[in-house]
């Protein structure tokens, strides 16, 4: 299971059973071994599968990789954890670890707030990044959105002082609930004066390529534990 079906709430993902290509079944089947960390119901050693004691950033819902795997590569000081629910995505990441030679990434297939709730340790991780959540657009909808005052306080109890959490969005009103929730929150402070100028490290993907070609925005957010 991706989640514990006796955990009642709200979730903010929708398994799918996504179709594999050969590629990504190659890649979980040789990489997988190695790169893949099993979710458990207790606190783990991040740095463990690492061999070495290195700044720990989480990412949550890296879709098929291809932003986590440049990251990592250009931040090869730190050490990364990638979850996500989706196998096609998972395999896709795991490819690209495989064909580029990434030894700073470990991934979780599991539930992020289950993951962040029983594996990672309180002050743990140097960073958080959330790119591009499911916007769930719908107004009935809104309420499976990931960015909600409870899990920011759940994420802030993870990060160490002087942590940040970055978050993006291409979705307006969800960038304005983001700043809303994330500037409510007592233990955060805004690192830019409202939205952030996009980082460096975050590549541009095709997708937000597309849409600035079309008009659309992007929001960046960026703060840190106080």
């Amino acid at each position: 299971m991706l989640y514990d079906p006796t955990e009642h709430r709200i979730r903010s993902f929708v398994t799918r059973a996504g179709r594999l290509s050969t590629g990504q079944a190659r890649a979980l089947e040789a990489f997988g071994p190695q790169f893949l960390v099993e979710y458990r119901k207790e606190q783990f050693d991040f740095h463990a599968p690492f061999g070495r004691t290195a700044p720990l950033i989480l990412e949550i819902g890296f879709g098929m990789g291809g932003t986590t795997a440049h990251i990592a590569k250009v931040m090869p000081d730190k050490d990364f954890i990638g979850v996500e629910v989706h196998t096609p995505g998972v395999g896709s990441l795991l490819k690209l670890i495989g064909e580029e030679g990434i030894t700073n990434l470990r991934l979780i297939q599991h539930d992020a707030v289950e993951v962040l709730n029983n594996m990672i340790a309180g002050g743990s991780l140097a960073g958080v990044h959330i790119f591009f959540p499911d916007p769930w657009h719908k107004a009935r909808h809104n309420k499976r959105r990931l960015i909600q005052p409870d899990f920011v306080k759940l994420l802030c109890s993870k990060l160490q002082a002087g942590g940040y959490l970055h978050c993006a969005t291409d979705w307006e009103d969800y960038a304005v609930q983001m700043l809303e929730v994330l500037g409510a929150e007592p233990q955060l402070k805004n690192t830019a004066d409202g939205y952030a100028p996009q980082p460096a490290y975050r590549p541009l993907t095709k997708f937000e390529n597309r849409g600035i070609k079309l008009g659309h925005g992007v929001w960046d957010l960026v703060f840190e534990k106080k």
